[in-house]
């Protein structure tokens, strides 16, 4: 019998040391916020649901016209920290009686559908699968049906970290995995990597 996989896409920080939404930021010819969804849908989760919180509004108009029609979760206390928004996934995963959770930042740009296969191949819904990169544990990482309780109590800035440090809770590495886009550095680090994928993405037009 398959295992009902959904997805949670954390897309709801107000993204200000970056100076402009993440979400919106294009990267091989999608914004973050739609590449996250789409690798999450090629995966094999479903539903996908986004988290929004800061600036939803303009968000939520940019998602209708999203092909894989993700499922919206409105973060309104989004500034107490991601916490809340993994809690209110959970919540979602619990209603839809999902077998397991995968849970994933909209702007980790090394994440392919590949590793969240791979995640979700390990669980065998006995385990908690955490993606492993910068010799850490972190999302992401997918939670079956007993720890969505768990998600739900969390608090804070921290995310589900400490859930991801228990002995049992296995990984899968990440190449990468511990770039994100926070900062204008990181963006320009983003830019560079498209123009060594596509040489002509920082040539300026021809007239």
């Amino acid at each position: 019998m398959s295992r009902r996989v959904a997805a949670l896409v954390l897309a709801a920080g107000a993204s200000e040391r970056l100076g402009q939404p993440k979400q919106l930021v294009q990267y091989q010819g999608q914004r973050l916020m739609d590449r996250a969804i789409r690798m999450a849908h090629e995966a094999g989760a479903s539903p996908v649901f986004v988290v929004l919180g800061a600036g939803y509004e303009a968000l939520w108009e940019v998602l209708q016209g999203n092909p894989y029609e993700p499922r919206i979760l409105i973060n309104k206390a989004w500034k107490r920290g991601m916490s809340t928004s993994i809690a209110l996934g959970a919540s979602a995963a619990e209603r839809v009686d999902a077998d397991d959770l995968l849970v994933l930042t909209c702007d980790q740009v090394t994440v392919t559908a590949e590793h969240l296969r791979r995640l979700m191949e390990a669980s065998h819904r006995e385990h908690v699968v955490a993606s492993h990169y910068y010799e850490r544990r972190g999302i992401p990482a997918l939670f079956p049906s007993f720890s969505f309780h768990a998600l739900q109590e969390l608090t804070g800035d921290i995310g589900a970290r400490e859930l991801l440090q228990d002995d049992a809770v296995l990984t899968v590495p990440l190449l990468g995995g511990e770039f994100d886009v926070d900062t204008p550095a990181d963006l320009e680090r983003l830019q560079m990597m498209q123009a060594e994928e596509d040489p002509s993405y920082l040539m300026p037009p021809v007239e």
